[in-house]
C-alpha cells in the first residue's frame, strides 16, 4: 500500500519508482486511485513518468577550522588592530596566521600601500596628482589681458586676506630670498614644481610662497634679493615640503607673469 502519511526522505527505503504515487498523501500504490485519499493519481506523478528523487549535497556544518582553535593574537579583529597601530607587528601577526594564503597576501598589500601613503602624506599626493592634470595659472589669455586683468595690492593684504584672493588675478610687488623645489608637485613637464620664499618689497614681516607657473616667454630663475612684480593667482595659504621634507607653509601665488624691477 505504502507509507501512510507524510512526505519520503531522499533515502527512504519506500520511495518506490516502480509504483504511482499521491501528490496529496505520499502513499505509493499500484491502481490507478490513491487508496487513502481516492484522487486519481496524475500522469506526472505515475510510475516511470516521475523524476527520480535526487540527493541533496551534505553540506558542512563549520568552516574549516573551529574559531576556537584559533589563538586570540591571530583572530582578524586583534590583527587589524595591529595593522593600524603597529603595521610591522599587524603583517607578522598576518602571516603566521591559519587564515587563507590568498586572503593574507591581500591584506598585506593593502596594508603595505596604506603604511607608504600615510608616511609621505596623503594629501601631498593627491595635490600632486591634481597638478600634474590641470594647469594652476590661466593659459587662454595673452600677456597684455593676464596683466591687465590682475589687481594691484600689497604684500601686507595678500598675506592677510589670503584666502579673499584664492582664484582672483593679483600682482604684487615682491623681494625673492630663497628658492626651493616641491618633492611632491609637478607641473609643466617639469620633473619638480619650483617655488620662491618672498617678502613684501621694503621689507617687513610678509613672508609669502611665489609658485613658478612662469608661460613662455617670461620663464627664469630667480636670485636671492632679486625684486619683481609677479602677475598671478592667489592660491590661499598652502603647505608644500622641499627636498629635505621640510614643510614651507604660506600665503602662496601662481606666478603666471612678471616684470624684474630690480
Amino acid at each position: 500500500m505504502g507509507r501512510m502519511l507524510g512526505s519520503f526522505a531522499d533515502d527512504d527505503e519506500l520511495d518506490r519508482p516502480d509504483l504511482n504515487k499521491c501528490p496529496d498523501c505520499g502513499c505509493f500504490f499500484e491502481s490507478d486511485d490513491c487508496p487513502l485519499c481516492g484522487k486519481r493519481c496524475p500522469d506526472y506523478m505515475r510510475a516511470g513518468n516521475r523524476q527520480a528523487v535526487k540527493k541533496k549535497k551534505k553540506r558542512n556544518s563549520g568552516p574549516q577550522y573551529k574559531l576556537a582553535s584559533v589563538d586570540w593574537y591571530h583572530r582578524w579583529w586583534f590583527i587589524i588592530l595591529m595593522l593600524f597601530v603597529f603595521p610591522l607587528v599587524g603583517i607578522i601577526l598576518l602571516l603566521t596566521s591559519p587564515h587563507k594564503k590568498s586572503v593574507k597576501i591581500t591584506v598585506v598589500v593593502v596594508a603595505v600601500l596604506y603604511t607608504i601613503l600615510t608616511s609621505i602624506g596623503i594629501g601631498s599626493i593627491v595635490q600632486g596628482a591634481i597638478n600634474l592634470f590641470s594647469d594652476p595659472v590661466d593659459t587662454s589669455l595673452s600677456r597684455e589681458e593676464y596683466v591687465s586683468a590682475c589687481e594691484e595690492i600689497s604684500a601686507e593684504d595678500f598675506y592677510r586676506y589670503a584666502e579673499g584672493y584664492k582664484e582672483k588675478f593679483v600682482a604684487v610687488s615682491l623681494v625673492v630670498k630663497e628658492r626651493f623645489v616641491d618633492i611632491d608637485g609637478y607641473y609643466g613637464g617639469k620633473e619638480y614644481t619650483t617655488y620662491y620664499i618672498c617678502e613684501a618689497l621694503g621689507g617687513g614681516t610678509y613672508t609669502l610662497l611665489l609658485r613658478d607657473c612662469l608661460q613662455k616667454g617670461d620663464a627664469q630663475n630667480f636670485g636671492s634679493g632679486d625684486m619683481i612684480r609677479i602677475y598671478g593667482e592667489g592660491a590661499g595659504e598652502v603647505t608644500v615640503y622641499d627636498m629635505n621634507h621640510i614643510p614651507h607653509t604660506a600665503p602662496c601665488i601662481y606666478g603666471a607673469y612678471v616684470d624684474v624691477i630690480g
